[in-house]
């Protein structure tokens, strides 16, 4: 098995996985140049996790996060600061 490492990401949760309350299961971490062309386009993003959706919510504090997204995430080397 071998990793591969993403040049420097920024991400930030995004929602996906709607329970019936309307209200996201968990959120997931995406590119943050992609979120606002998603919410305003309509356009899919790509999840750390793999997966595909639409952005629709944005996180509160103490959300819960994807716990593969959340995994690969701390695994990433820090990317140059701004």
């Amino acid at each position: 098995m071998s990793t591969t490492t993403l040049p420097e990401v920024e991400t930030r949760p995004e929602s996906t996985d709607s329970t019936d309350s309307d209200e996201p299961k968990v959120f997931h971490y995406v590119r943050k140049n992609k979120i606002a062309e998603s919410a305003v386009m309509g356009t899919h993003v790509v999840a750390l996790c793999g997966e595909v959706f639409p952005v629709t919510r944005s996180p509160k504090p103490g959300s819960p996060v994807c716990p593969a997204c959340k995994e690969i995430f701390e695994g990433l080397r820090p990317g140059p600061e701004d």
